[in-house]
């Protein structure tokens, strides 16, 4: 049999027993059927106003005991809310870090979508188009200057984070890397090609290895080439890469070897006129004085 110390008592009814209980919090009990705990404090409040006062006894501490119940039943609570006031600083917390979120959501959009309509219709989504530095818009107004530094900007951060991590990366890239249009163009394509093989929605193990065996030495080799022995002195108004962007004949000069070409290739092609050689030969002393002659 249950000792008296074994038996559970009720916080609100007063009843006591050993099983139909749940904690009321760490120190007390309370029926686990509400209802009928509900109908006996209730009884018990009717027998009280029908119970003379001299009568009364015992039966008043019913009542008593389930005032003490529900202060401690309060007391809990506000424990609780207490221990939940740090979390709620938390949540504030969390919801001043979100709220600029839909704002960059917003901007990221917009570059997916200009890049996917740079695709076209008939591209997959995420797949990297080419793209040249050579070919860049260019012009008076602001646009190819925002271009390309647009290309510049993504570029040098591509450089840092993946290319210049290779020790033959790091040699071969030049201090004057970006006044060579063609070591940009090289390194333009190298970062697409890394792009496609890893971070692209068809991105594959097959291109990662390519891009690392093929394409990555391919380009450090031809920039080595290209940039060898040169510095930013080289570019000043007296070094010898200092020089004008490459031109050739236009107009009525092209006339006659187009002409031959599209109408009887099989004859012999026409001679150079001299204008076209003496124009040609002064251009060739300029490239000269600056130290560019043909190699």
């Amino acid at each position: 049999m249950s000792s008296s110390k074994d038996l559970k008592e009720c916080v609100l009814c007063g009843r006591r027993g050993v099983q139909g209980f749940g904690a009321a919090d760490a120190r007390s009990w309370r029926c686990s059927n509400s209802t009928a705990c509900q109908r006996r404090i209730e009884e018990a409040a009717q027998e009280r106003l029908h119970t003379p006062p001299a009568a009364q006894g015992a039966a008043g501490a019913v009542p008593e005991a389930a005032l003490a119940g529900l202060a401690r039943e309060v007391e809990a609570l506000r424990t609780r809310v207490e221990a939940m006031s740090p979390l709620s600083q938390r949540v504030q917390t969390l919801h001043d870090e979100v709220a600029p979120l839909p704002a960059q959501v917003s901007k990221l959009a917009k570059v997916v979508k200009s890049l996917a309509d740079q695709a076209g219709p008939d591209e997959q989504v995420g797949k990297t188009a080419p793209l040249s530095w050579l070919d860049l818009a260019d012009g008076p107004d602001d646009d190819g200057a925002g271009a390309a530094q647009d290309v510049l900007t993504e570029l040098s951060a591509w450089l840092v984070r993946v290319f210049l991590r290779y020790p033959d990366g790091v040699a071969a890239l030049s201090e004057c890397w970006w006044w060579h249009p063609d070591v940009v163009e090289e390194l333009v394509c190298l970062e697409r090609a890394w792009v496609a093989a890893y971070v692209d929605t068809d991105a594959t193990v097959g291109r990662a290895a390519d891009w690392h065996d093929h394409y990555r030495p391919g380009a450090v080799k031809r920039i080595r080439q290209a940039t060898q022995n040169c510095s930013l002195e080289a570019h000043q108004a007296s070094g010898e890469r200092h020089r004008p962007g490459p031109q050739i004949p236009a107009g009525m000069a092209l006339a006659p070897i187009a002409a031959w070409w599209g109408r009887d290739r099989a004859s012999v092609a026409p001679e150079p006129e001299a204008d076209l050689i003496a124009e040609t030969r002064v251009a060739e002393s300029a490239r000269r004085r600056a130290g560019g002659a043909r190699r």
